[in-house]
C-alpha cells in the first residue's frame, strides 16, 4: 500500500488513491492495525491546558506536477519569512489557474474535539493562542505532516497516532500555528501543562520479548521529554524487572526536544512463568534522584513460540525490533530463513504472527523502521540488510536457503530487495506487490484519465483540470540530474537481476488497491526472458483475502525445490545497479566505481568457453577469483584480454576504454563504503551539529532545523539522532561517525575541523563552488563529502548564506523515501514557491569527490 509522502501529480487522484487504501485496510483483518486504531487519546505527561476548537482553513487543491524533493509551499512562504504574520477569517490568500479565489475558511471542531471535514484534504490549518505570559507547554497535534510554530518548522504526525508531543516555550502574546492537513482529513492540537519538565512518555515503546532460553541483556528505548531550557546530562535509566537491575547511560538530550532513549533490560530465568512481568523504570538525574517513573508490561515466552526481538541499529543507535514465526523442528540446525517484508501500515508482530509456523525454517519479518516507514527503500532498505544479518547470526540458516517474501507494500520489497540484493536470496515470492513505486502511483492517475469526460466531470475534474493533468511536464537538465539520484529505486531498470533465482507472483484476481494489471504487467516482462517464474491469481482474491494472501502453502513448496547456487557452479552471471553505494556486488564481482554517477552499471559474465566479463558504465571492479576452484590466467573484459594470478583478489580499471589490472582503490574514493547521494549521510551512527557562533537569529533557526531533521528520524525512522553543539564537537569522540553540520563556515565551530578541506566553502552572504562564486544572502544548500578522518563515515551538509537561504532549507524531505537527492543541490530563496525549477545547480562529485571530474547542471 502507498504511502502518503511521495511525489504526487493530483491531490485529486491521491484522494481517490487514499480513500480506496483505507477502505481496504479495514476490511483486511487482524494483520492490519489500520491507520489511527491506536491513537493517544489520555494525557499522563500533565494538565490540559487548551484544546483548539476553532481556526482557520485553506485549501490549496494542486492539479500540476508537485516534487517531492522540493514541493511547492506557497502557504509555508508567507509563514517562514514572516512568522508574525496574522490572517482573518474570508481574507483571499491567491487565485487558482481557473480563477478561483482562495480563502481562509472558519472551522471549528466536532464533539471529540477534532476538527473533522472531508473538506480539509489539501488543506493548511491555522491556529492561534494567546498567552498572558511566557510559558512552557507541550503541543500535541495530529493527523498533520507538518507545522510552523511561530515560524519555525516541526514535524507532523502523519497517521494520527496522537504520538507527537513538541516542548515550546510560548511567546507573551499571540502564538502562531500552521498545520498541513496529512492523508486524513482530521486535526486534532492541544497544548498540556507538563507535570515535570523533565520526564518519561510512554508514547511510542519499543520493546522485546523476555525468552526464557536466552541469558543476553535485552534492549528496549522509551521517550525522554526535556520542556526545560537545560541540557539533559549524564541522566541515566534504572530498569528493574523481577529484582534484577540494568542502569543505562542516557546521551545529552538537548533543551526543548524529546529523545527516544535506548536502554538495557536483565535476562529471565530458564524457570520463569510465561505472561505478562513488570518493567519498572526510572530516570535518575546527575545525582541520582529520581525524577520520573515508569511501568511497562513485557511477555515472557519460549524461544518456541512467536516473539519479538530488538537490537540496536548502526545506523543512528537506535533500538528496533524484529518478530520470528519460529520453526517447529526444535532441534534440527541449518534450517531455511525466511524474510517477510510487510505491508503499510502492518506491525511486524502481525506480519509473523499471519505465518503458521514451518517445519523446516524460521520466518523473520523486520519492521521497515515503522509500519509505514520507507516502502523497503532508503531507511528500510538498511532495516531489511540489518534484520537479515542479525537473524543470521542467531540462527545460523543454511546459506543456500534464504528466501524473501512479501505483501502489499512488502510486495514491493520483494521486489525491490530482491532487484537490488540478488545474490543473497534463493527464491523470492512478491504477493498483491507492485515493482516500482512511481509507477504504482501513477497507474492511478493515467487510467484514471482514460475514463470519458463525462465520468470525469461527475468526479470533479473539469475538461480545464484533465487539460491540466495530461500536459506533459518538461524538465530542465537539473530536474533530470535530480532525478538519476533516484535510479537505485527503478526497480524495472533492474530486473534482469531476477534470473538470479526463482520467482513465484501471487496475487488477487480482483484486487483493487494494488490492481491485479500490475502483477499480469510483471507477468508478461518475465516472460520475455526469465524461464522459472510461477505465476498465480487467487481467485475472487481481493487485497487481502486471509493470512494465505501471504503464506501460501504453494510459495513454500516452490522455495523448497530452490537453493542458492555455489559460485563454482554458475557459468552466466548477470548484475545491474543503479549505485555502487546501494548494491554493488553478485557473487565474486564487485562494481566498484561508475563512469556516469546514478546511472545503471552493469556487468554480464561468462565462462562457458573462457572467462569473460563484459561491463556498461563501470570505470572499476573487482573480481574475487578466491571464491572459484576454476583455474584461471586469463580474464577477456569487454574483449580485452588481461593476463592475472589464479586465486586472487584483483581490480580492474578502464583507463581510456581499455582495462588494466590496478591496485585496490583509495577508501578516499568512492566506492561501494561511500559512494554519496546526499540521503547516505544519514546513517554510520550518524550525530547532528549544530551552529552556535553567528547571530541569535542564525543560532535559533540551526538549532530548530537540527531538532527538526531529529524529530522527523523520529517519527519516520524510530530513530534516535544525537544532537550536539559545534563547540561540543569532538572527533576522537565522534571518531567513524557520520556528521550532519548545521550552518555554514561563519557560524558552525565544527565547520574547519571537518570540511576543511571542503571543494565547497559557504559563508555568510557567499558560496565557494570550485572555481565559481555566488553571493548574497539568499542561497541554501544540502551536500555531502567524505570525513577526511575516516576511511567509510560521510559529513552531510545543511547550510545556507543567510537568513533567506535558512529559510529555504526549511524543509527535509531528504528524510523520505522516493525522494531524489544527489550530492549537491544549491538553490535560492524561490525554491519554496518554485519547486525544482527554483533549484541552481544540482550534480555529483567524481571518483576523486572532485569537482572537476563531477557530473553538474546549472540553470
Amino acid at each position: 500500500m502507498i504511502q502518503y509522502s511521495y511525489k504526487k501529480v493530483s491531490s485529486l487522484i491521491l484522494i481517490l488513491l487514499i480513500t480506496t487504501v483505507q477502505f481496504a485496510q479495514q476490511r483486511t483483518g487482524n494483520i492490519v492495525e489500520y491507520f489511527g486504531k491506536e491513537k493517544v487519546d489520555e494525557i499522563s505527561e500533565g494538565k490540559l491546558l487548551h484544546v483548539f476548537k476553532t481556526g482557520l482553513a485553506l485549501k490549496i487543491q494542486d492539479y500540476s506536477f508537485n516534487s517531492s524533493s522540493f514541493p511547492k509551499e506557497p502557504v509555508f512562504d508567507k509563514f517562514l519569512m514572516n512568522p508574525n504574520l496574522k490572517v482573518s477569517k474570508d481574507e483571499v490568500f491567491d487565485i487558482d489557474y481557473l480563477g478561483n479565489e482562495l480563502k481562509w475558511k472558519a472551522i471549528s471542531t466536532d464533539k471529540s474535539n477534532t476538527f473533522n471535514n472531508e473538506d480539509l484534504r489539501s488543506s493548511y490549518v491555522y491556529l492561534t493562542y494567546k498567552s498572558n505570559s511566557e510559558k512552557t507547554v507541550l503541543f500535541e497535534a495530529s493527523g498533520h505532516t507538518m507545522l510552523l510554530i511561530n515560524g519555525l518548522p516541526h514535524e507532523g504526525d502523519h497517521y494520527d497516532f496522537g504520538w507527537n508531543l513538541i516542548p515550546l516555550k510560548l511567546k507573551k502574546g499571540t502564538n502562531v500555528f500552521v498545520l498541513k492537513v496529512g492523508r486524513f482529513p482530521r486535526i486534532r492540537a492541544r497544548l498540556i501543562e507538563p507535570q515535570k519538565l523533565v520526564q518519561f512518555t510512554s508514547r511510542d515503546l519499543t520493546m522485546p520479548d523476555l525468552l526464557v532460553e536466552e541469558t543476553k541483556e535485552y534492549k528496549g528505548a522509551i521517550r525522554v521529554i526535556n520542556a526545560s531550557t537545560n541540557w539533559v546530562k549524564n541522566y541515566t535509566i534504572s530498569s528493574e524487572l523481577l529484582g534484577n537491575s540494568k542502569d543505562s547511560k542516557v546521551i545529552a538530550i538537548p533543551p526543548m526536544s524529546v529523545l527516544k532513549v535506548p536502554f538495557s533490560i536483565a535476562s529471565v530465568a530458564k524457570e520463569t512463568t510465561f505472561g505478562k512481568v513488570d518493567l519498572n523504570l526510572e530516570l535518575k538525574n546527575n545525582k541520582k534522584q529520581v525524577v520520573s517513573k515508569q511501568q511497562v508490561k513485557l511477555e515472557v515466552k519460549t524461544k518456541h513460540q512467536h516473539h519479538k526481538k530488538t537490537f540496536v541499529s548502526s545506523v543512528d543507535g537506535s533500538v528496533q525490533y524484529y518478530s520470528v514465526a519460529p520453526s517447529t523442528d526444535k532441534n534440527s540446525e541449518k534450517q531455511a530463513l525466511f524474510l517477510s517484508v510487510h505491508g503499510a501500515s502492518v506491525e511486524a508482530v502481525n506480519q509473523a504472527n499471519a505465518y503458521e509456523k514451518k517445519d523446516w525454517g524460521n520466518v523473520v519479518a523486520p519492521t521497515n523502521r515503522r509500519p509505514f516507514g520507507f516502502a523497503w527503500e532508503d531507511w528500510g532498505r538498511l532495516d531489511a540488510l540489518e534484520v537479515l544479518a542479525d537473524a543470521k547470526s542467531i540462527y545460523q540458516p543454511n546459506p543456500t536457503k534464504i528466501y524473501l517474501t512479501g505483501h502489499s507494500m512488502g510486495g514491493h520489497g520483494t521486489w525491490y530487495l530482491g532487484a537490488t540484493y540478488p545474490d543473497k536470496f534463493a527464491s523470492i515470492a512478491p504477493c498483491a506487490g507492485y515493482p516500482d513505486l512511481l509507477l504504482y502511483r501513477d497507474s492511478f492517475l493515467n487510467r484514471t484519465l482514460e475514463l470519458p469526460q463525462e465520468e470525469l466531470t461527475a468526479r470533479g475534474m473539469t475538461p480545464e483540470v484533465v487539460q491540466r493533468l495530461k500536459t506533459p511536464y518538461v524538465p530542465t537538465e537539473v530536474e533530470k540530474l535530480m532525478k538519476r539520484a533516484g535510479t537505485p529505486s527503478r526497480t524495472l531498470k533492474l530486473i534482469r537481476n531476477y534470473l538470479h533465482f526463482g520467482v513465484y507472483v501471487l496475487h488477487g484476481e480482483k484486487d483493487n488497491v494494488v490492481p491485479t494489471f500490475i502483477a499480469r504487467d510483471m507477468r508478461e516482462r518475465l516472460g520475455k526472458f526469465h524461464n522459472d517464474f510461477t505465476y498465480y491469481e487467487y481467485p475472487d482474491g481481493t487485497h487481502w483475502y486471509g493470512n494465505h494472501s501471504l503464506d501460501w502453502y504453494k510459495i513454500f513448496n516452490f522455495f523448497k525445490e530452490r537453493t542458492l547456487r555455489n559460485p563454482n557452479d554458475i557459468k552466466k552471471l548477470e548484475f545491474y545497479t543503479g549505485s555502487p553505494g546501494v548494491s554493488a556486488t553478485s557473487n565474486f564481482i564487485t562494481i566498484h566505481q561508475q563512469n556516469k554517477p546514478f546511472e545503471v552499471s552493469s556487468f554480464n559474465f561468462s565462462k562457458e568457453n573462457s572467462f569473460k566479463i563484459a561491463t556498461n558504465n563501470v570505470s572499476l571492479m573487482e573480481v574475487d577469483l578466491t571464491k572459484l576452484s576454476d583455474t584461471i590466467t586469463t580474464i577477456f573484459v569487454n574483449e580485452k584480454e588481461v593476463a592475472v594470478n589464479t586465486n586472487s583478489k584483483i581490480f580492474l580499471k578502464a583507463v581510456n576504454g581499455d582495462w588494466t589490472i590496478t591496485k585496490a582503490p583509495s577508501l578516499k574514493e568512492k566506492g561501494p563504503h561511500r559512494n554519496g547521494g546526499f540521503k547516505d549521510a544519514f546513517r554510520h551512527h550518524v550525530v547532528f551539529v549544530y551552529a552556535t557562533k553567528g547571530s541569535a537569529k542564525e543560532n535559533e533557526w540551526y538549532y530548530n532545523k537540527a531538532k527538526f531533521d531529529a524529530e522527523t528520524f523520529w517519527y519516520r525512522a524510530n530513530g534516535t539522532i544525537e544532537v550536539i553543539k559545534d563547540t561540543d564537537f569532538n572527533a576522537k569522540k565522534y571518531a567513524d561517525r557520520n556528521v550532519i553540520i548545521y550552518g555554514n563556515k561563519s557560524n558552525n565551530a565544527a565547520w574547519n575541523k571537518l570540511l576543511k578541506d571542503s571543494p565547497i566553502q559557504v559563508d555568510n552572504n557567499i558560496v565557494n563552488f570550485g572555481t565559481k562564486k555566488l553571493t548574497g544572502n539568499q542561497w541554501g544548500m544540502y551536500f555531502t563529502v567524505p570525513r577526511n578522518d575516516s576511511d567509510f563515515a560521510s559529513i552531510g551538509v545543511v547550510t545556507a548564506t543567510g537568513e533567506k537561504g535558512m529559510k529555504a532549507a526549511y524543509a527535509n524531505h531528504y528524510l523520505v523515501n522516493g525522494t531524489t537527492f544527489p550530492d549537491v543541490l544549491l538553490f535560492d530563496d524561490t525554491v519554496i514557491n518554485n519547486g525544482d525549477k527554483a533549484v541552481k545547480c544540482a550534480g555529483f562529485f567524481g571518483n576523486d569527490w572532485s569537482i572537476e571530474k563531477g557530473d553538474f547542471k546549472w540553470n
